[in-house]
């Protein structure tokens, strides 16, 4: 399987950077051995366009451009569902097992995902009911895919 990070904005240089550079480097190296091929990262400028709506559609359509097709689609939105990461390994684990070619989890610009992208969701998925910075974001979504991919390889990172 084929994960894609898509993301509306651009990591600058600078710690959140270098630690998700870290977390994405090691749940390649061992997804590998867990069956996941490769995990891309797409990123892309913000829209600027004049108001909310219409950033979220420009952005919504440049996302839609970037998946692949059949693709299953993670949103990541404070509105979702926040999984513990057991619960995040095992729907790694069902699609893996289940034959899932590609998966993208998409992180929106700071107006959030547009309702059809919403919508259209695989899965609606939360960290937590807070808003967080898109640069944490991206770090935490890659220490949770390194996270599965140890849960599921039996990797002792993971401790309960």
């Amino acid at each position: 399987m084929k994960l894609q990070v898509i993301a509306a904005g651009r990591l600058k240089p600078g710690p959140e950077k270098s630690l998700a550079e870290d977390y994405l480097a090691r749940a390649q190296g061992l997804g590998r051995k867990c069956g996941i091929a490769k995990v891309a990262v797409s990123e892309f400028n913000e829209s600027q366009a004049s108001s909310a709506a219409a950033r979220m559609a420009e952005e919504g359509r440049i996302i839609a451009g970037a998946l692949p097709p059949k693709c299953f689609t993670v949103v990541l939105d404070e509105r979702g569902k926040a999984l513990a990461s057991e619960a995040f390994a095992a729907l790694l684990r069902r699609h893996l097992d289940g034959g899932t070619a590609d998966m993208a989890f998409l992180i929106g610009g700071p107006d959030g995902h547009s309702p059809e992208q919403r919508d259209n969701a695989g899965l609606l998925m939360s960290f937590g009911p807070m808003t967080w910075p898109h640069r944490l974001v991206r770090v935490m979504l890659f220490e949770q895919l390194y996270r599965a991919v140890t849960i599921i390889a039996g990797h002792p990172y993971h401790r309960v």
